[in-house]
C-alpha cells in the first residue's frame, strides 16, 4: 500500500503541475534523442581484455631461435608491471609475437607506457641485429572493421607486385590519414624489392665475400649532411635507372682495378618472401585491413571510410580499382534492424492488450462533463451500484455478503 500511495502521489503532483511535468518530458525526451544520435553503435559487445602486444621481426631465425632470444627476453622483462594478470608469447618462423594481460579496467594508454618502459630492457637482452621490438596497435580482438582488395578492372592485366605497389604506396598511406584509423594491414600479392643475386665463383675469383659486397651497398645507400658528417637514409631511383646505380656501386679496388656490384652479382627487381596470401572469389588477390582505433564509434568511421575510399580510386592508376568485400558496417545494420523489428513487433502486439486492459480496468468516471478520479484501492461495482474493497477480498464484478451498499463516490480533477 505504501508503495501505491506513493505513486498515486506522483501521479497526482504531475497533475497539478502540467506545466513543468510537460518540460521535463520534453527535457527528458530531447536528452534521449541526443544521446542516441551520439551513441556508438557496435554489431556485437566488445569484450577483448587490456592487453598490449609486442612484435619483433626478425627474418631468417627459426622459431626455436626467436623463442630463445627475441620472445623469452620481452616476456621477462614484463613481469612486476602493477595490474599484470600473465605473459603469453608466440614465436613463429622470422616473428616474435608476445601478449601483455592486464586486469580489467585498467586504462589502455597506461598500460601501453608501462610496457614501453620496459621495452628499453628487453632491448639490452636481444642481441644486436635480430629485431627491434615494437608495439601493436591501438586496437582490439573486434578492430577489423574493414577489409578491401585492389584488383584490377575489365581488360586490366597489372601483375601483383603492381597491385600490391599500389596497395602500400597510395592506398594504405591514405587509409592512415582517417581519423580512428589506428593501423592498415597489407596482405596478398608480391612485395617489390631489389635484389642482388651474387655469384660465388665470381667472388672467389676476385677474393670478395659476402660482407664485402653488402658493406659497400650499405655505405653507398646513406645521405651525409654538409658541414657535419651524420648518417641518413638513402633512396635508390625507380625504375631501370635505380637498378643501374646498385649495379654501378664499387666494392674495391684490387691491383688499381675497380671491382663493381655488376661484377659478381645479377641486380633486378623480385618478390619478397611471404607468408600468406589473399584469396578473393576464388582467385589470389591484393588487399588489406582497417583497424580501428579503440573505443572509436564504428559507423562514424567507416562513413568516413568510404569517401576516402573514392579519394583513393581517383589517386590509383587507370585500371586498377579499390573493391570493399567486408564491412562490419553491415552487422551492425543488421543487428540494429533485428531490434528496431522487435521492438516494432512487440508494440503492435501489446498496444491492443494494453487498451483492452485498460478499457476494462478504467478508473474514471464521467461526471457533469468532466473526468473525475474514484478513491485509490476501491474498484466500482457497475451493475450493482456498490464498491469493494480490494484488500478485503471483495471481488469486483459480484456481490459479496459483506459488501456495504453505498453509492459510488467520485473526485472532481482540480
Amino acid at each position: 500500500m505504501g508503495a501505491r500511495n506513493m505513486i498515486d502521489r506522483l501521479i497526482q503532483a504531475a497533475l497539478n503541475n502540467r506545466l513543468l511535468t510537460l518540460v521535463l518530458v520534453l527535457g527528458l525526451a530531447g536528452a534521449g534523442i541526443y544521446s542516441l544520435q551520439r551513441v556508438p553503435i557496435d554489431s556485437f559487445p566488445d569484450v577483448t581484455p587490456a592487453m598490449v602486444q609486442v612484435f619483433t621481426a626478425s627474418p631468417g631465425l627459426s622459431p626455436v631461435d626467436v623463442e630463445t632470444l627475441i620472445s623469452y627476453p620481452v616476456e621477462i622483462s614484463m613481469y612486476g608491471l602493477p595490474g599484470l594478470e600473465r605473459v603469453q608469447g608466440t614465436s613463429i618462423f622470422g616473428l616474435s609475437r608476445v601478449n601483455i594481460y592486464f586486469e580489467d579496467g585498467t586504462d589502455i594508454y597506461f598500460a601501453r607506457r608501462l610496457v614501453m618502459e620496459r621495452l628499453a630492457r628487453a632491448r639490452d637482452e636481444i642481441p644486436k641485429g635480430l629485431g627491434e621490438p615494437q608495439l601493436g596497435p591501438i586496437t582490439t580482438g573486434l578492430g577489423r572493421v574493414y577489409l578491401y582488395t585492389v584488383e584490377n578492372q575489365k581488360g586490366a592485366d597489372f601483375s601483383p607486385i603492381a597491385l600490391r605497389t599500389a596497395q602500400d604506396w597510395i592506398a594504405k598511406p591514405m587509409l592512415r590519414t582517417v581519423p580512428g584509423v589506428t593501423d592498415v594491414l597489407s596482405i596478398g600479392g608480391y612485395e617489390k624489392q631489389y635484389q642482388v643475386r651474387l655469384d660465388q665463383n665470381a667472388l672467389v675469383a676476385r677474393d670478395l665475400s659476402v660482407v664485402d659486397v653488402r658493406r659497400a651497398i650499405v655505405a653507398n645507400n646513406r645521405n651525409v649532411g654538409a658541414s657535419f658528417i651524420n648518417r641518413g637514409y638513402g633512396w635508390v631511383d625507380p625504375g631501370e635507372k635505380g637498378l643501374e646505380d646498385i649495379r654501378n656501386i664499387l666494392i674495391q679496388e684490387k691491383g688499381g682495378t675497380p671491382v663493381y656490384v655488376r661484377d659478381v652479382a645479377e641486380v633486378s627487381y623480385g618478390p619478397t618472401i611471404r607468408r600468406g596470401a589473399l584469396i578473393a572469389n576464388g582467385q589470389e588477390a591484393v588487399g588489406g585491413y582497417v583497424l580501428k582505433l579503440i573505443y572509436t564509434n564504428t559507423q562514424e568511421l567507416l562513413d568516413a571510410i568510404e569517401d576516402k575510399v573514392e579519394a583513393i580510386n581517383g589517386a590509383l592508376p587507370d585500371g586498377m580499382v579499390l573493391e570493399e568485400y567486408y564491412s562490419q558496417g553491415d552487422l551492425v545494420e543488421k543487428a540494429v534492424g533485428t531490434v528496431e523489428e522487435a521492438l516494432l513487433e512487440g508494440a503492435v502486439l501489446i498496444s491492443p492488450a494494453a487498451a483492452c486492459r485498460s478499457a476494462s480496468t478504467e478508473d474514471s468516471v464521467r461526471f457533469d462533463g468532466r473526468a473525475v478520479c474514484r478513491q485509490p484501492g476501491l474498484v466500482p461495482l457497475p451493475r450493482h451500484g456498490v464498491r469493494a474493497d480490494p484488500a478485503r477480498g471483495h471481488l469486483p464484478g459480484a456481490l459479496h455478503p459483506a459488501a456495504r451498499r453505498e453509492p459510488v463516490h467520485s473526485y472532481r480533477l482540480r
